[in-house]
């Protein structure tokens, strides 16, 4: 049986007044273009071209929302480092991005990294770009390309670079290496937060 087997697209959004209602909990997956974030975002939820992939850098070019149980949400952002849109289209990313950042319903953040590159300039910022209150879980992606020597060496580099700021694992999309644990760290942040907060003065069932 899938993990999140309700998961579905919910909406490309351009502006901030697009973005669905702040409610409920969001987990945002970000990373450098090409590093597999889309196929990543796929075999987690278990849905095959639910997010769309491509050999072409920088084709997630909107903020998408995808619904995975009511108020329970994933969000998919723009990769870095490279981007095919066109540059009036980028300018607009920041502000985009910057009202995400500052949802009550954002409360963590997957960084996908090439297992083969390690953490750069791009992933560092966004460690910086995260609010204390949103937690970080690093996949690093494409570790079938690796040997097992490879990649315990790639998975000692990134702990030693994270320096406690995030968890981190190896993940392949391809080979589902690392998927179970992936799937763990998304439900237990999705179901950490009460998602309908009680009214104040409301009745606890407590004598």
């Amino acid at each position: 049986m899938a993990t999140f087997p309700n998961a579905r697209f919910l909406i490309s959004a351009a502006a901030a007044e697009q973005f669905p209602a702040d409610r409920g909990v969001e987990v945002a997956f970000a990373g450098r273009s090409n590093a597999g974030k889309s196929s990543a975002i796929n075999a987690i939820l278990g849905r095959q071209g639910l997010a769309r992939t491509s050999k072409t850098p920088g084709r997630t070019r909107l903020i998408n929302f995808f619904e995975l149980s009511p108020l329970e949400r994933i969000v998919d952002l723009p990769g870095y480092g490279y981007a095919s849109a066109p540059e009036s289209e980028r300018r607009t990313w920041p502000r985009l991005i910057e009202a995400l950042r500052v949802r009550d319903a954002l409360q963590g953040l997957f960084v996908i990294v090439d297992a083969r590159r390690g953490v750069g300039a791009g992933d560092e910022a966004l460690l910086d770009w995260a609010l204390p209150r949103q937690r970080v879980h690093v996949l690093l992606s494409k570790a079938d390309k690796l040997s097992r020597t490879e990649g315990r060496q790639a998975l000692a580099g990134a702990t030693q670079a994270l320096g406690g700021r995030a968890t981190v694992q190896l993940f392949s999309a391809h080979s589902r290496a690392g998927l179970e644990e992936a799937q763990g760290v998304l439900a237990s942040w999705l179901r950490a937060k009460e998602k309908t907060p009680m009214a104040s003065g409301e009745a606890t069932g407590a004598d």
